[in-house]
């Protein structure tokens, strides 16, 4: 019997059967609920479960993660390995060289000149997610520290007040780089090279002749954040209360979540690989602490940016506001025909890029106790950009975590310390870094189009 002599339904019937084993065979580890559909050619038959990939993955155990893993790689979903990996390799030549590389010591300096940078990678997180860029970073924190010190060194206004005021500087700069760009049309890259340059200016004209206004080391945010403050002053029992603080919020968090799942009735974490994941997180934290305590503790810039990146990975993964900034990162068109409100999401991740570059000002205040024409200035743009990057968010949109600025300052920090350990010039720092950056752009992309030619892009 030809096609044109069957009825409608039965076409109907032929589609739906097809369309359903297409759906089982591609979801491969993606996450659905377990259904049961009744075969196609006979309504009455008994139904068949259609059971979510990663449920059998789980069942293999070990086995079946490892296959996992394996098809991930071979279809270009490599996540942060690579950046875990090149950090290994860079600390394995550095020690090589110089054994006091991964000296207590060393370790604490590198944990604490990265968290002013990285604050200003947190912020062009948001802005790579949406595949555009922030030019202004740099200047922004310079000019942010700027107006701190203007107002506390030559108005007397009280420390907090005006960290307030400088914070509020900052992203209302960024909501006005990001005005122009969504309701305008200005390129971002245009709009924010405009602001490098024009918030560098005011914040030259703001110094005055003399180029710098020194400010108080003992000025409230100041004080906070300079390299003699630690967390609780106390520094083995405060570094050990973040580690079993970190291991808590971990299993609560985990369990949590496999809660809900399991109530919703889809896949959920085994209890066992629960465990797993918090037992290497107490391992990773309580070593730290412990190489910490042999040098001079936690200290407070770095214990402030990872409860920063703690609540801005909450931010991105578990709001509505963060898959939006995904999504329209994802396809502008695609968001727009969701209804999500595109202009508004760019106005925003904008001013949140001003205000982190705020705050990363105010960390670099905090290391120098003063304001100066250098603020912000050099490599401290292209650092920024270039922590991001290495750190896995993609230059194209739509992938990556804050974790990223993290792991990315890790490798830049670690190379600029390691260098300077064997007294290399800075010529060579720019080379190497440059170099780690080109390579990290590169992987990004062959893994963009490995998922493509895997159906995955």
């Amino acid at each position: 019997m030809s096609d044109t002599s069957k009825t409608e339904p039965e076409k109907a019937a032929k589609t739906e059967k097809t369309d359903t084993a297409t759906k089982v065979d591609k979801t491969d580890g993606v996450v659905e609920d377990q259904n049961t559909v009744a075969p196609a050619d006979d309504p009455t038959a008994a139904p068949v479960t259609v059971v979510d990939p990663r449920l059998l993955i789980r069942e293999e155990g070990l086995k079946g993660y490892l296959t996992e893993f394996k098809r991930k790689v071979r279809g270009g979903e490599l996540g942060q390995i690579p950046v875990v990996l090149g950090l290994i390799v860079i600390w394995t030549i550095f020690q090589l060289k110089n054994d006091l590389f991964l000296s207590a010591g060393n370790l604490s300096d590198i944990s604490y000149f990265m968290s002013a940078t990285g604050m200003l990678a947190i912020g062009l997180v948001f802005v790579l997610l949406l595949g555009e860029i922030d030019l202004s970073v740099g200047s922004v924190s310079g000019l942010a520290s700027t107006v701190f010190a203007v107002f506390v060194v030559n108005h007397g206004m009280n420390p907090w007040l005006a960290l307030v005021l400088a914070i509020l500087t900052g992203i209302a700069i960024g909501a006005l780089h990001g005005w122009f760009f969504a309701k305008v049309g200005v390129p971002a890259f245009v709009v924010t090279l405009a602001g490098f340059l024009g918030w560098n200016g005011l914040m030259l004209w703001l110094l005055g002749s003399s180029g710098t206004i020194n400010i108080p080391s003992d000025s409230g945010p100041v004080h906070l954040l300079g390299k003699s403050s630690f967390f609780m002053d106390q520094a083995i029992i405060g570094a050990y209360l973040l580690a079993g603080l970190a291991v808590v919020l971990s299993l609560v968090g985990n369990f949590g979540e496999q809660r809900r799942r399991r109530a919703a009735g889809v896949p959920h974490r085994a209890t066992s690989e629960i465990l797993l994941r918090v037992g290497a997180l107490a391992v990773a934290a309580f070593v730290s602490a412990a190489v910490l305590n042999n040098a001079e503790g936690v200290s407070n810039a770095l214990v402030i940016f990872l409860a920063t990146l703690v609540i801005v990975d909450f931010v991105l993964r578990r709001t509505t506001y963060g898959r939006k900034v995904f999504a329209v990162g994802g396809g502008i068109e695609a968001a727009r025909r969701a209804g999500i409100n595109v202009p508004m999401v760019r106005i925003t991740v904008f001013a949140i890029s001003g205000g982190f570059a705020a705050v990363g000002g105010m960390f670099f205040a905090g290391v120098t106790a003063s304001a100066t024409l250098s603020a912000g200035g050099g490599n401290t743009l292209m650092l920024a950009i270039a922590a991001a990057v290495i750190g896995g968010t993609s230059l194209f949109g739509g992938r990556g975590t804050v974790w990223s600025a993290l792991l990315g300052m890790l490798v830049i920090q670690s190379i600029q310390t390691g260098l300077d350990l064997l007294n290399m010039s800075t010529s060579i720092q720019y080379m190497i870094t440059g170099g780690v950056l080109l390579g990290a752009v590169v992987i990004d992309s062959v893994s963009r189009r490995s998922q493509k030619a895997a159906g995955r892009g």
